[in-house]
């Protein structure tokens, strides 16, 4: 037990070396002008050692927000007994807001402003963060279900949560990258949000959301 949990953690850390390796060369010279031979020669791998970790390159850039994927699920399901679904969501964002996590997209720190303009002005990688998110919000129509058992609107309030979460996030991310401060957009993005989730939560109110 103690051997298989070592072998799991030497795993997480060659796969995050491998990612780390591979984002600082995408940010030095550029997405498409880099190649997985390359990343494999600066992380010291072969290049098949490299695709037993990652499918992809994309991959190797979104593993860096692999602990994200499945939160909203993670968060209804753990909420207050008391408390609605998108309730939860909106205070779990907020928190984010607050905190600045780069998950908001409210978080000016140079690595972090450069890292999400990696992922979102090159195709590829867009793309692929759809495909990824499709999984998450299909992950949080099941943690939905569990609240009000109607399978159409659990399915509707996970995609329009999706939506509410990526608009805001790349809104607040297109404003630090005008030259704002995190502190100076941080009203701004925290009443976006209220508003926002004050429309989920009218909309799913009647449905038990």
């Amino acid at each position: 037990m103690v051997m298989s949990g070592l072998r799991d953690l030497k795993k997480e850390r060659t796969r995050q070396a491998l990612s780390d390796a591979a984002i600082a060369l995408f940010l030095a010279r550029g997405f498409d002008r880099v190649s997985v031979a390359d990343v494999a020669a600066a992380a010291e791998v072969s290049k098949p050692t490299l695709f037993r970790y990652f499918d992809s390159k994309e991959d190797l850039v979104l593993h860096r927000a692999a602990d994200h994927f499945g939160e909203a699920a993670r968060v209804v399901r753990d909420r207050a007994p008391d408390q609605t679904p998108i309730s939860a969501l909106h205070q779990h964002f907020q928190r984010g807001l607050d905190e600045r996590a780069p998950t908001t997209g409210l978080c000016d720190a140079p690595d972090v402003l450069a890292y999400h303009r990696l992922v979102f002005d090159t195709p590829g990688i867009a793309v692929r963060l759809r495909e990824l998110t499709a999984e998450d919000t299909a992950s949080l129509g099941e943690a939905l279900r569990a609240a009000a058992p109607d399978d159409l609107m659990s399915r509707l309030v996970a995609a329009q949560y999706a939506v509410v979460r990526e608009i805001l996030a790349r809104e607040n991310w297109a404003k630090l990258a005008s030259g704002r401060t995190a502190t100076d957009v941080h009203p701004e993005a925290a009443a976006a949000a209220d508003a926002a989730f004050g429309l989920l939560a009218r909309g799913g109110a009647p449905h038990g959301y």
